[in-house]
């Protein structure tokens, strides 16, 4: 491996101050997810760039409203299922890839009905028109309608049965908002949505010709038609208040410094309407940059505010899964006006867009060991034994406590790890192989680096291909993927072993922000420099604005890691071996690979990897949509 630069794990008892980040800002470090642009030269003194205006107090700042970034960008949230991402951008997906199992069909506005919720988006993701009227088996001739009524523009459905004939309701308003109103104006041929969501006293219109019926409904903005959103039971009104409707008219709106806030499809709104977890732009560039929510809104840590109905409601909203932690349930029930949906009558569209995404994700499993191995401390030997690397600093693991940890062995000798991310594929970094599969093998479960454990595996390499970009002077995309050989008579690579998972592959660059913690894994010399026995790992902190520290030697693609304190790095022994982080859920994704650095664990000097997010649609095209994430895909 002579002239490659390999990196291990070193714990000192070292107080650096320049490799503290800097104080943690209301709004995330936002990197730009694919290509990159070269950093400017920097050197440890140098100040950070001066900041541009904020636009108030809660959104901004402005170098993320630059970006554009709307509901279709899945480098901040999910695509929905009949979407995937690709590119940083969610696009439409062909019908025939929605789930078919446990699903309700749906009745079509044409001749045409739909197996599921998810097919009827799909095709009204492609052809921009609704095609949904209503679910059910058997379709009838009713269909559903939608209007605004009188001058007050009050809003009424008719709702076919799944069993025949229907029914005529106006919209409660204790539901009634702009994500709604946008809807409803997009279907009757307003591209821009909604100017506003209205209400009007029931008593106060001529009853006599309208519906004394009313249900709720509660739309995310990305619908296009009402018929789409979930649509809560009907009730008597009384002398409450209904829904109406103001639509957008762009030639009556403000422009220019008038506008509050210009939104990425160009409509106007006003500011206090942004980062309120509501899709008042109707592309919901409003609630992308927040550095925090009004209201009751909730906060993900990549600022993108969410309604606070969507706590805790069985789908992930945050990228790191933060709203589906139990401690906000009882923030969740709060809110005045919540009606539990599983009291109505009506399928509802959000359960089958959960039903969806189950069945979507439960195709990867990924991120989350084999919790009966962990601590499996049986280590009979097993087959021959491989030379003794050494490793500095770090903890002990368990036996099959890091599982999707691999130790890449060229010629009977291992100078490199790297991780397994599923099927037949692992990462490693480009330094540490070369061209030719048959001079490599990939080690599985490997503890002691002298003996092998009950558990260890060895698999022949089919294929390796190295980044076409890899640079070996400047290390830059230092990335390698390794496809393993198939089992005889089978399709797949690795026998069935407890002690081997895979690691979830991250698709965006901001889905863990600076100062996360995260965990990194290898074997290498110890802190007195003698050779490590076991498998080690410690604890790192991800660390922004790598430049202050390379100066131009940091390129697109690389990220710093270190201890806050300076006291862990990764050094000479551990290339192309993981450095893992969790979301807030328990799953842990290949943040970045082991790559290179300078004088392990001094200041000025932190750890660079790889940032496995930035080649994102490099591993998809080469692996497959299958085997690289449980998300987005």
């Amino acid at each position: 491996m002579g002239g490659k630069v390999s990196f291990l794990l070193l714990l000192l008892l070292v107080v650096c101050s320049e490799l503290r980040s800097p104080p943690e800002e209301e709004a995330p470090s936002f990197v730009e997810q694919g290509p990159l642009t070269t950093p400017a030269t920097a050197t440890l003194a140098t100040s950070p760039a001066p900041t541009q205006p904020e636009i108030d107090e809660y959104l901004g700042p402005r170098q993320c409203l630059d970006k554009s970034w709307t509901r279709a960008s899945c480098g901040l949230v999910f695509c929905s299922p009949w979407q995937r991402c690709i590119d940083g951008s969610c696009s439409c997906k062909p019908p025939y890839l929605c789930p078919v199992d446990n699903v309700t069909a749906v009745c079509g506005r044409g001749s045409r009905n739909y197996r599921s919720y998810c097919q009827a988006m799909a095709v009204s993701c492609r052809t921009k028109e609704p095609v949904m009227s209503h679910f059910g088996e058997r379709c009838s001739q009713e269909k559903f309608q939608s209007s605004a009524v009188g001058k007050n523009r009050v809003v009424k459905l008719f709702l076919p049965s799944s069993t025949g004939g229907g029914e005529d309701f106006l919209v409660c308003e204790k539901l009634w908002d702009m994500a709604a109103a946008n809807v409803f104006c997009k279907e009757t041929k307003h591209p821009l949505g909604a100017a506003s969501a209205d209400s009007v006293p029931y008593e106060s219109l001529n009853t006599g010709t309208l519906p004394r019926k009313c249900v709720s409904v509660r739309c995310q903005g990305y619908e296009t038609s009402l018929a789409e959103c979930v649509i809560y039971n009907k009730e008597e009104i009384g002398s409450g208040e209904v829904a109406a409707v103001t639509c957008y008219d762009p030639s009556q709106a403000l422009t220019g410094n008038d506008c509050g806030f210009s939104c990425v499809n160009s409509k106007c709104i006003s500011l206090n309407q942004t980062c309120d977890g509501v899709d008042d732009c109707g592309d919901r560039s409003d609630e992308m940059c927040c550095k925090k929510c009004r209201g009751d809104a909730f906060r993900c840590k990549t600022g993108v505010c969410i309604h606070s109905e969507s706590l805790v409601d069985g789908q992930l909203d945050c990228l790191d899964g933060e709203d589906e932690l139990k401690k906000h349930e009882t923030r969740a029930l709060k809110r005045s006006g919540r009606v539990d949906q599983a009291a109505g009558e009506y399928v509802s569209p959000k359960t089958e867009l959960m039903v969806s995404r189950n069945l979507l994700e439960s195709q990867l499993y990924c991120g989350i060991p084999n919790k009966t191995t962990v601590h499996d401390t049986d280590v009979e030997p097993r087959g021959r034994t491989s030379r003794v690397k050494r490793v500095v600093g770090g903890v002990e693991a368990n036996p099959t406590q890091i599982q999707w940890q691999i130790a890449l062995e060229e010629n009977r000798r291992v100078d490199c790890g790297g991780a397994y991310i599923g099927g037949c594929w692992v990462v490693t970094a480009a330094h540490c192989v070369r061209p030719k599969p048959s001079a490599f093998k990939v080690k599985f479960s490997v503890w002691k680096k002298s003996r092998a454990q009950d558990t260890t595996d060895i698999v022949p390499v089919e294929e390796i291909i190295i980044h076409p970009g890899y640079g070996p002077a400047t290390y830059e995309n230092d990335i390698a993927l390794v496809k393993l050989d198939k089992l005889p008579f089978k399709e797949e690579c690795v026998e069935d072993n407890p002690a081997i998972s895979a690691v979830c592959l991250p698709w965006s660059t901001h889905l863990f922000q600076p100062g996360h913690t995260c965990s990194i894994s290898g074997w290498g010399r110890t802190a007195d420099g003698k050779a490590a026995q076991v498998l080690l790992w410690a604890n790192v902190s991800l660390i922004d604005r790598c430049e202050r520290f390379y100066k131009d030697r940091f390129r697109p693609g690389m990220m710093c890691a270190g201890d806050l304190e300076g006291s862990v790095d990764s050094c000479q022994g551990d290339s192309g071996g993981p450095l893992v982080c969790q979301d807030e859920l328990g799953v842990s994704y290949l943040w970045g690979i082991v790559s290179w650095g300078e004088r392990c664990g001094q200041p000025g000097f932190p750890g660079v990897y790889t940032q496995v997010a930035h080649y994102f649609e490099w591993i998809r095209l080469h692996t497959g949509w299958p085997a690289i994430t449980r998300f987005n895909s």
